[in-house]
C-alpha cells in the first residue's frame, strides 16, 4: 500500500511539474478564439479587439474561429473540449448562460466544463424597426402588436440569445405577441431586417445603428437605465413607456476545464490591460460597449449569478426551446 501511495504522489510531482513547464513555456505558437457566432456580431467584435490587443502583449497571434450554431452550443462545446493547454478560448455571450436552463440537453455543465477567464464587456440592447412598420415609438409598437397579434414578427441572433429573451419580456409584459424569427448570429437578422422580412428585433446598439443613422431602420428603444451616447436621441424603455424595463448582454473569455491557472491568470491580466486602453474603450463606446476586465473568480461568481437571472426570466415568460 505505501509503495502504491509513491507511485501516485511521483505521478502527482510529475503532472505538476509538466504543467508548471508548460505554463512557463507558453505562449510559442498560434492561440485559438472561437466564437460561437458568425463575424460581424457583438461576440466577434469583442473577441477580435480584446483578442488584438493580447496578442501584442504575449508576442502570439490570435486566430479567431467562428463557430456558429445551436444558440452558441457548438463553439461552446468546442472550447470545452479542447485540450487544456492555453492555446484554446473562446468568447460567450448572455446566450451561454440562458442554455443552462433552456436546454436540457447541453453536451457540457455550464458551470462544471469551463474555467472562466474574465468578464470583458455588458452591453445594453436597442429595439429597432423596419421603416415599412407603422410605428414610431414603443407606445405605438405595443398597440400595433395587441391590435394585429401575431402577424408582426421579431428577429434575434438565436434561440435563447439576450435579444430573444428581451423580447420574450416584452411579450409577457405586455401581453403582446410577435412571431420569433431565430438567426445563428446578428448580421444576418439584421440583413432580413433592414431588407423587410423581418419587422423589429433587438440586439447591440452598434451594428443596429449603423442602419439607423442612414435611415434604413428606425430605433425605438435602448433597454438600459439611462440614454446611451451611442445611440443618439434614441429614448430609454422606461422614457418610451415601458418603465423597469432593463436588459443586455455581455462578453466572457471562456477556456477548458483544467487550464494551468497561471495562463488564466495572465489571460485575464492581459484582457484587464487591453480594456483599460484608452483607444479600443473609445471604439467600445462609440458601439455602446462598456468596458470590464474582471478576474477568474469574479467571473465565475458573475455567470453563477447570471444563469439564476435568466432562469427567472425563462420561467417567468414561458420560453420553450422550438
Amino acid at each position: 500500500m505505501k509503495r502504491i501511495f509513491r507511485v501516485l504522489g511521483a505521478c502527482a510531482l510529475v503532472a505538476a511539474c509538466t504543467t508548471g513547464a508548460q505554463a512557463q513555456n507558453w505562449p510559442n505558437r498560434p492561440i485559438r478564439m472561437v466564437v460561437p457566432y458568425t463575424p460581424g456580431g457583438y461576440t466577434d467584435l469583442m473577441a477580435r479587439l480584446v483578442s488584438q490587443k493580447m496578442s501584442e502583449a504575449l508576442g502570439q497571434p490570435f486566430v479567431i474561429e467562428n463557430k456558429p450554431g445551436a444558440n452558441a452550443v457548438i463553439g461552446a462545446d468546442a472550447v470545452a473540449k479542447a485540450a487544456p493547454d492555453g492555446y484554446t478560448f473562446g468568447t460567450v455571450i448572455a446566450a451561454h448562460a440562458v442554455n443552462a436552463t433552456l436546454n436540457p440537453k447541453l453536451p457540457y455543465d455550464t458551470l462544471k466544463d469551463f474555467t472562466y477567464v474574465s468578464l470583458t464587456s455588458v452591453a445594453p440592447l436597442i429595439l429597432i424597426a423596419h421603416p415599412s412598420v407603422p410605428a414610431n415609438n414603443m407606445k405605438e409598437l405595443i398597440a400595433l402588436a395587441k391590435a394585429k397579434p401575431g402577424t408582426l414578427n421579431f428577429a434575434s441572433s438565436g434561440i435563447g440569445s439576450a435579444a430573444h429573451l428581451t423580447m420574450e419580456m416584452l411579450k409577457s409584459r405586455e401581453g403582446i405577441n410577435l412571431q420569433h424569427i431565430p438567426y445563428k448570429g446578428t448580421s444576418g437578422a439584421l440583413q432580413d431586417t433592414v431588407g423587410g422580412q423581418i419587422n423589429v428585433m433587438f440586439d447591440v446598439i452598434g451594428p443596429l445603428m449603423s442602419q439607423v443613422t442612414p435611415g434604413n431602420a428606425k430605433a425605438l428603444a435602448v433597454t438600459a437605465k439611462d440614454r446611451v451616447p451611442a445611440a443618439g436621441a434614441t429614448p430609454t424603455m422606461a422614457e418610451a413607456g415601458v418603465p423597469d424595463f432593463i436588459s443586455g448582454t455581455w462578453s466572457v473569455i471562456i477556456a477548458p476545464p483544467g487550464t494551468p491557472k497561471e495562463i488564466v491568470d495572465r489571460i485575464a491580466l492581459e484582457a484587464k490591460k487591453a480594456l483599460t486602453d484608452p483607444e479600443l474603450k473609445k471604439k467600445l463606446d462609440d458601439q455602446g460597449i462598456v468596458a470590464m476586465g474582471t478576474t477568474p473568480d469574479e467571473t465565475r461568481a458573475f455567470v453563477t449569478e447570471e444563469i439564476a437571472r435568466w432562469r427567472k426570466v425563462i420561467v417567468d415568460a414561458g420560453v420553450k426551446v422550438e
